[in-house]
């Protein structure tokens, strides 16, 4: 059976797309910081592989991919990097260090994971990388500046990627969905006026089916929903400050 390693697996979009994958046959393994939420997550799986992981530490990291892909020849089909850190608000009032903490999780964390999985990614047939992108990396979005910094990362990574990466065989893509309802969005105090605009509409199984999709057909951006799928594809093809207007609008 085909393995895949699932980072930010405890809850929300990482936790339904463990879900989904072990519903359809795959071994999974689970790592999150959240150890109560791991471990009911692991029971609910039949007792999946899992590990209490901070993406950031690089030899904890480089460990819990050494000991989940021993038990598969040290082989792994698909990484999928779904940690990730939100905060909403004026750019101004959230303090330094959580700006800096969102760039370590969603960027630098996602690059260890993705470094350390390399050498068992490249002994495996049709192995994948699945990012978690995000609409906020196709253009700024007011009121999530790290956020959407952090993902214009991820975006570029998964693009360099994906070109050098083909000599081995690896396909890297990610997924951009807009808003998702999830624990993480829910605990945001401050209401982004984009959320009002174009609604909180997507679920985490949407997001994990998606990854399933990616999985049978890789791209390198999957954008997800029919309006930002709109916007995206649009924004291919206009000029910036049309797309510039268009997030200007949503913001307001």
């Amino acid at each position: 059976m085909p393995n895949i390693l699932i980072t930010g697996a405890a809850s929300g979009i990482g936790a339904a797309t463990a879900r989904l994958f072990h519903a359809r046959g795959w071994q999974v393994g689970l790592v999150d910081i959240d150890v109560a939420g791991l471990a009911a997550l692991s029971g609910e799986l039949g007792g999946a592989w899992h590990a209490a992981l901070d993406v950031c530490d690089v030899a904890a990291v480089q460990g819990a991919l050494a000991d989940f892909c021993s038990r598969y020849d040290d082989q792994l089909r698909l990484l999928f990097n779904g940690a990730g850190i939100l905060r909403c608000g004026y750019f101004e009032e959230i303090d330094q260090a959580e700006h800096a903490r969102i760039l370590q999780i969603n960027v630098l964390g996602l690059l260890n994971v993705t470094h350390a999985a390399f050498a068992y990614l490249k002994r495996t047939p049709q192995a994948q990388v699945i990012n978690m992108g995000s609409a906020s990396g196709v253009y700024g979005a007011p009121f999530l500046a790290s956020y959407s910094a952090s993902k214009f990362a991820v975006r570029g990574l998964t693009e360099a990627l994906e070109l050098e990466w083909g000599r081995h065989g690896i396909r890297v893509g990610d997924l951009m969905p807009p808003f998702v309802s999830t624990p993480m969005v829910a605990s945001q105090q401050f209401r982004v006026p984009a959320m009002d605009r174009l609604g909180v509409t997507l679920e985490a199984g949407d997001i994990a089916e998606a990854a399933w999709q990616q999985m049978q057909q890789p791209r390198v951006h999957r954008p997800i929903s029919l309006s930002f799928k709109l916007l995206y594809w649009s924004g291919q093809i206009s000029p910036a400050w049309l797309t510039r207007l268009i997030m200007r609008r949503l913001s307001c």
